[in-house]
């Protein structure tokens, strides 16, 4: 096998991690790989002796093998709920509300911004809220008042038009990443944490957390989320302190291989691709949710999911099998 490692150096920052892991799988199996955008790697073909495939970062998909129906379908969080709901699948339920009174004539009632607050009481002013089409856990965060979601959708209908308000829900929460029902690996999914280097406080180091957050373009972590007490407590060099909330990998979050051990969750995930109509995805669940060890919820699936952790776990073989797999729905190899 091909050595990683040599794809990605000399490649800047911005270099999208699916062209790495595209020119990695290309060499290895014997296709071409073209960068068509000057070397930076968010447009590029791949191509066998007979056809060839366009790829391109931003929002655009890495799997032709999901089809666009079902793969918009799964990006909006709502809709994807709704879909799982009527195939009998548990999901965190929540409901959407629109941020802008753009196109308001063509929905329905009971979405505007004045609505989401009702919604939020009926939560007893508690709720996990998140936008309906976002991603990398980008504005997905724990709301405890009134103020803090009014200030919070503020900040959002600067970035995106509509939010997803949910029950708070806890569990051990897993990924689950599956090509045509075959489940290629399952992880943990922890939250990010800060590092103590015997000098910052804790309010010092989740500012530059939060800086290297908005250089990705995410949102910051809230400070609410970290107790006010703990702010000036300097941690000793190494020793770490978790951030609740957000565990994407972008997000600074962590993942390690692990299995549920709820065979539930691993066929929960299985139905919730299957009614989704997609070949290619992975499924984010609670196990053990709200202290009900045999409960599963669906959180959300995602159809273009990132597979850096495959890369940081040193599973190239892995990259190569969901590469193949793509390349092979395409009629490259």
């Amino acid at each position: 096998m091909l050595n990683l490692k040599k794809f990605r150096e000399g490649k800047p920052d911005y270099y999208p991690d699916q062209a790495v892991y595209a020119a990695f799988a290309s060499a290895e199996f014997g296709l071409l790989f073209e960068d068509l955008d000057g070397g930076t790697g968010l447009l590029f073909r791949v191509s066998s002796k007979t056809r060839s495939m366009h790829f391109g970062g931003g929002r655009c998909s890495w799997y032709p093998q999901n089809n666009a129906t079902a793969a918009t379908l799964a990006s909006d969080k709502y809709f994807a709920n709704r879909i799982f709901q009527r195939a009998g699948i548990p999901t965190l339920g929540g409901e959407y509300f629109f941020l802008r009174v753009r196109l308001r004539a063509l929905r329905p009632e009971g979405h505007e911004r004045e609505d989401a607050l009702a919604y939020f009481h009926k939560l007893n002013s508690h709720a996990f809220v998140k936008p309906l089409t976002g991603s990398r856990g980008d504005f997905a965060q724990a709301i405890h008042s009134e103020a803090a979601l009014d200030n919070y959708l503020l900040r959002v209908a600067e970035h995106y038009d509509a939010v997803l308000i949910q029950p708070l829900a806890t569990g051990l929460e897993y990924r689950i990443f599956l090509l045509d029902g075959e489940i290629v690996y399952s992880a943990r999914k922890l939250p990010p944490t800060l590092v103590g280097d015997g000098t910052r406080g804790v309010r010092d180091l989740l500012a530059a957390h939060n800086a290297l957050l908005k250089e990705k373009g995410l949102s910051p972590i809230d400070p609410a989320a970290i107790s006010e007490a703990s702010f000036d407590i300097v941690l000793p060099p190494g020793e770490t302190s978790e951030i609740p909330g957000r565990t994407n990998l972008s997000a600074g979050g962590r993942m390690a291989f692990e299995t549920p051990a709820s065979v539930a969750a691993l066929a929960m995930a299985k139905r919730a691709v299957q009614a989704l109509g997609l070949r290619a995805a992975a499924v984010d669940l609670f196990v053990d949710a709200d202290g009900d060890k045999e409960a599963v919820r669906i959180i959300e699936v995602n159809s273009n999911p990132s597979i850096r952790l495959l890369e940081d776990l040193h599973r190239p073989d892995l990259i190569l099998k969901i590469w193949r797999h793509t390349f092979d729905a395409v009629g490259l190899v």
